[in-house]
């Protein structure tokens, strides 16, 4: 049997990154077993859809690397993989159901429905439908729907007994019947309910085994009831667990923050007696302000990091090795790594991931994908990227760093002398006077031709040593004078010849003046 597996994002927003991880799996489990990954676009839901947003999977999936067999851009034998595309098949399905005793009609109003709500509200009872619709005679309910009436159309879930289903990381799952509500298939407007749709679409397309969060847990004992009531093979269920992250929490509703409290209740407040954000754990949400796939990238975290990083949230690899290819990936994934507890996106460990790929790129390569960033703080007619890239690419975690991290060359910081005093170095802004003041005619004495890193060391180090001062006492002074701050890319002769040489004397000149 050839396994096919499908991702079935709804267009509703951006590429949340516990929607990337689904795409992963979903797509290396089928590419280990030498299977086909599908691509199907579920806009049942469309009063929630996002403009742009169908253009966005389509560009997040690319990016990432995950090719699809089978999808909307691509055709295939199961299409149209648009939902709202397919919305003459359902129907006839449901009406099967109906015939069978597996579903019904129902005419209840929105007015009755509220009331039945709000009563059950009023008894501390969750709702749930009470069948009202489902005895009704063949002969009146033709005559509604001749009538013209709204209807929907209800499954029918036994009173009695029990629904159930296999999992590969939960095992056997079973609920009683008559805890699960008769939920609606067909909506007044015609259309499938996303679950009813999703089981459809899932035998139509032939879909062996289904990753999904494991949020649809609850609804997965209807899904089989359906699956039994048509006479049809359920597939493999793979219901992942959460990515979980430790942060504040908003009410999506009030839009107001969880508060941290003390033992006794009372909230903890910071040093300006003000109260402070709980930290909590909790699914990662980009309504709670948590970053989503795009965001990441555009953050400048490398695709090659963010993919090999998700991978391990939910999945252990056979061995110690945590560094993987996405084609290394192909090979590797299996179910059994799949982790049955919640995994945690941890920012700082992506980013040391990042920092990895960018150690492993050529320098080509990290020029390339650093000219954007460095352009952002620097003009390129005037700086030599390729030598920052040189001096950067060590010092680099994430490409966004980079404009801070370099701005400096051009416009120099505002600094205190005290950044002159350094212990190690043995200086102070007394003897970082006395030290600029021995190599500033050095440096005058170089002329525009000859500013390069080699002559600039080879004079002012023959100085130094002619002086009898420390290495450290005139260098340090000299990184400090022209770029007004303690860390940067390079010492003091890649600074001085990054600026140039008009640039550095006028630096150097005002340091001094200021000492």
């Amino acid at each position: 049997m050839e396994v096919r597996t499908r991702f079935a994002p709804s267009p509703t927003g951006f590429m949340h990154l516990g929607n990337l991880r689904t795409a992963l799996y979903t797509y290396l489990y089928a590419r280990r077993m030498g299977g086909k990954f599908i691509l199907r676009i579920e806009d049942t839901d469309q009063e929630r859809e996002v403009p742009g947003a169908v253009d966005v999977i389509y560009k997040s999936l690319k990016t990432a690397g995950i090719s699809h067999d089978e999808g909307p851009d691509v055709g295939g034998p199961c299409g149209p993989y648009i939902q709202s595309q397919r919305k003459d098949m359902y129907l006839p399905y449901a009406k099967k159901l109906v015939e069978t005793g597996h579903a019904y009609y129902c005419f209840c109003t929105k007015e009755r429905l509220d009331e039945a709500r709000a009563e059950a509200e009023k008894k501390g009872e969750t709702f749930k439908y009470d069948k009202h619709c489902l005895h009704l005679p063949k002969e009146e309910v033709q005559r509604r729907l001749d009538a013209g009436e709204s209807w929907v159309i209800r499954q029918n879930i036994p009173t009695t007994g029990k629904a159930g289903f296999d999992d590969v990381i939960y095992g056997h799952v079973e609920v009683d019947c008559d805890t699960l509500d008769d939920n609606v298939l067909i909506k007044a407007d015609g259309l499938p309910t996303y679950n009813f749709a999703n089981v459809i679409d899932d035998h139509t397309m032939g879909i062996t085994h289904v990753m999904r969060g494991n949020e649809y847990l609850p609804s997965a004992p209807k899904y089989n009831l359906l699956y039994e009531a048509f006479g049809w093979t359920p597939p493999t269920y793979i219901h992942l667990t959460p990515v979980m992250v430790e942060g504040t929490y908003r009410n999506k509703k009030t839009g107001e923050y969880l508060m941290a409290t003390d033992e006794a209740g009372n909230p903890v407040l910071d040093e300006n007696g003000q109260p402070v954000k709980a930290i909590v754990k909790r699914k990662l949400s980009k309504s709670q302000g948590d970053p989503t796939y795009e965001d990441l990238l555009a953050e400048g975290y490398l695709n090659e990091a963010i993919v090999n990083y998700m991978a391990l949230l939910g999945w252990s690899p056979r061995g110690e090795n945590e560094f993987f290819t996405l084609k290394e990936l192909e090979q590797v994934f299996d179910l059994e790594g799949l982790s049955k507890s919640p995994s945690f996106f941890d920012k700082a460990k992506l980013t040391w991931f990042n920092a990895e790929y960018i150690r492993k790129l050529t320098p080509e390569q990290y020029l390339e994908a650093a000219a954007p960033w460095l352009a952002k703080a620097l003009d390129p007619a005037k700086f030599d990227f390729k030598r920052l890239a040189e001096l950067l690419q060590a010092r680099t975690e994430v490409f966004s760093q980079l404009p801070e991290m370099v701005d400096f060359l051009a416009k120099m910081p505002e600094f205190d002398n005290e950044l002159y005093t350094h212990k190690k170095m043995k200086t102070n802004p007394e003897i970082a006077k006395t030290a600029l003041e021995m190599v500033r005619p050095v440096l005058a004495g170089i002329p525009e031709a000859d500013w390069s890193e080699t002559t600039l060391h080879d004079a002012v180090m023959a100085a130094v040593a002619e002086s009898g001062m420390k290495n450290g006492q005139v260098l340090w002074p000299l990184r400090i004078a022209i770029s007004g701050k303690a860390n940067t890319p390079g010492g003091a002769f890649e600074i001085a010849y990054l600026l140039g040489r008009e640039e550095t004397m006028r630096r150097l000149d005002q340091s001094l003046g200021k000492l």
